[in-house]
């Protein structure tokens, strides 16, 4: 891969749809120079190297920025995005097992089970012994734990419009197809020499 000439847009600037992107920090720094700026703007002139070439640290950077907006938007409810994901899967699948549940979102089990053991403690889901099986619980959300999610689900929706505003619809839809291959390198191990 070639390195982009100053004079060229930088992926940043192509994947942020031409548009400067809002945070400081991730700016593309302007390459070959290396004036020290002063010290008060430093932290806008930082230049990130390579990294701004990088899809997976733009993936992230993203997921950060989506995130913190989602979390924003659902602090009332005291609600972060794994939990939304659990809460979510266990109310399109009442009835499913803890482990099912842990492993098709790819949460490890201990982790899960304290999860768990929190949204019963708030009175959201309720676990009830798997039949045939006394040792696997089945999942489903509580009275309390529906009327949460018809409001989540609500919240979410608005979290989701202020990411399409940003990119655009064709963008936001053509973003599904292009990330779920991405994800579906996940446990692929074989690296090119």
């Amino acid at each position: 891969m070639s390195k982009a000439s100053s004079s060229s847009p930088s992926r940043i600037e192509l994947v942020a749809t031409d548009r400067r992107l809002t945070d400081s920090n991730m700016k593309p720094a302007t390459r070959g120079t290396k004036e020290h700026a002063p010290a008060n703007s430093q932290a806008s002139q930082l230049d990130h190297g390579p990294l701004g070439e990088r899809l997976g640290y733009i993936l992230r950077r993203a997921q950060l920025a989506i995130f913190e907006d989602f979390i924003a938007a659902c602090d009332r409810f005291d609600i972060r995005p794994g939990q939304y994901s659990v809460l979510t899967v266990i109310e399109q699948n009442p009835g499913f097992s803890q482990t099912k549940v842990a492993e098709a979102l790819g949460i490890k089990k201990t982790n899960f089970v304290a999860m768990v053991d929190a949204f019963e403690n708030r009175g959201l889901v309720r676990r009830a012994a798997m039949p045939g099986d006394r040792r696997s619980y089945a999942l489903f959300l509580t009275d309390a734990g529906k009327a949460l999610m018809r409001k989540l689900h609500r919240v979410a929706e608005q979290h989701e419009q202020r990411i399409i505003d940003r990119i655009g619809p064709l963008m936001h839809k053509r973003m599904f197809s292009a990330l779920a291959a991405i994800a579906g390198m996940s446990g692929d191990t074989k690296q090119d020499d």
